[in-house]
Parts: C-alpha cells; structure tokens; sequence
C-alpha cells in the first residue's frame, strides 16, 4: 500500500490516495493521520533505513578469503589448508596396491587381480580399438592409423620378443602413467578397463604368435574366413551369414 506524505501545520499526515479521492479530500483521513512531530518522524524513518541497509550489507560483504590468499591467522600465511594428513577422498581408497598400480613394491607384477573370462576378454577388445588401435592397430603390430598418416614415431610391435616378456604389469604402468611420448590414460580408462585391455594385449600376442599345438583339435589351419550376407559400410557392422547344415556336418566330422 502507497502512503503519500504531506504537512498540515506542524504534523506530518500520511494520506492514503485512493481513500482521499472517493471520500473528497482529507475530511475522512483523520483515521489514518499519525500526529507525529516532523522530527520524530524523519529520525526514525531514517533509522529504520540505517538497520535495513547495514544488514543486507553484512549478507553481501561476509568474512572470507580469495583461494590462494595471504592470511595472518596462520603461521605459514596461507589461507588455503592442507588437508589432514591420511584423508582420502571419496572413493579414492586404493587399498588393493597392485589393483592400482599393477606393481609389487617397485616391480611390475604378471598376474591378472581377477579372472579372465570370455566377457572380460570381449570388453578389453572394445576398450582397445577405441583407445589403442589408432597407433597399436587392431593387431598390434604398430601400424594404425596414426602412424600411417606420418606420426614421427611408430610404436613397438606387441610382438617382438622383448614386449612378449613383458609381465602384465607393465602394460598396466604404461597405460597409467605414460610411456616416452605416448600419455597416460589413467582419466579415460578405469583400472579395471586397464587391467581388461592387458588380458586382450596377451590374447593378441598368443593369436599373432600362437603353433599348431596350441590350436584346438578339428579347428582348420588357418580357419576359413568368415562369410556375411551383409558386408557392412563405415557406418555399420557386417552380418554373419547362419551356418547352413552341411557346414555343421563337416565340421563334425572332422
């Protein structure tokens, strides 16, 4: 509600406007008059300004530092403190050290923290031909795409005999930390999608490198190659064509 301040002799009145112009003037206000003396008046209108402003100036201007600011409530001046010696954040515990780091003390170990299966197999192939294929290829020979297109420096063949030696761990320490020019992937892969691509990169060496010991009995060598009723397009995969009945005879028979 509006109240319209005007001065009749020494008082001040505050008029309502809408009921000064249905009722004719100031005749009916007499109601809504406050009598008080102008200096009275003005005094605590301005008080009642003063308190309002300064508390809505406390919410704004608050104690506080800027990160990183100088501050002399401590003896080293640094506002900003250091966490409490042994805290760990949130989902960050790490207590399987070998989990983690794919080292025993400062050695790279060669054993995988949990089984392989076929899943854990299927899902390091799909990691390593997002992350890895481009340089590695899908092979792992080092003829991707990258340096087929004249990277400066071609990666290693997983194959040769020093990366054949190689214990899983080190795979592991190459994919979190980074290895000459090649960075670390510790933020685009989880450990556990590491340690799955180092059980892949083993599969890759044994398939490149594998002798007809090594092939199960009634498999061809090589195997035939598969067939498709759809070849597939960049954009879509191929679609194996069903094995018909005498496919299936012959294999069992062999």
């Amino acid at each position: 509600m509006l109240l319209l301040l005007h001065k009749f002799g020494n008082n001040i009145w505050l008029l309502h406007p809408e009921r000064s112009r249905l009722s004719g003037g100031a005749k009916d206000l007499a109601g809504i008059a406050t009598g008080l003396d102008r200096p009275v008046f003005v005094l605590t209108i301005l008080t009642l300004i003063a308190l309002s402003s300064a508390c809505r100036l406390d919410m704004h201007v608050q104690p506080r530092q800027n990160p990183l600011s100088r501050s002399d409530f401590y003896a080293d001046h640094r506002s900003a403190r250091p966490p409490v010696e042994g805290t760990v954040a949130r989902g960050h515990l790490q207590a399987d050290n070998y989990f983690f780091t794919g080292k025993i003390g400062n050695t790279p170990g060669d054993a995988m923290p949990f089984p392989v299966t076929k899943e854990v197999l299927e899902r390091g192939r799909e990691r390593f031909d997002i992350y890895c294929a481009p340089c590695h290829s899908r092979l792992g020979d080092g003829n991707g795409f990258v340096p087929s297109r004249g990277f400066s420096r071609k990666p290693p063949s997983y194959h040769i005999p020093r990366l054949q030696k190689a214990p899983l761990g080190y795979f592991f320490d190459v994919m979190t930390n980074g290895f000459g020019i090649m960075s670390d992937y510790s933020s685009q892969i989880s450990p556990e999608d590491r340690w799955k691509i180092v059980a892949y990169i083993r599969a890759l060496q044994l398939s490149q490198n594998a002798t007809t010991a090594d092939v199960p009995p009634g498999q061809k060598i090589p195997s035939e190659p598969p067939k498709f009723t759809e070849p597939g397009t960049g954009a879509t995969l191929p679609e194996p064509a069903p094995e018909t009945k005498s496919e299936e005879k012959k294999e069992e028979k062999q």
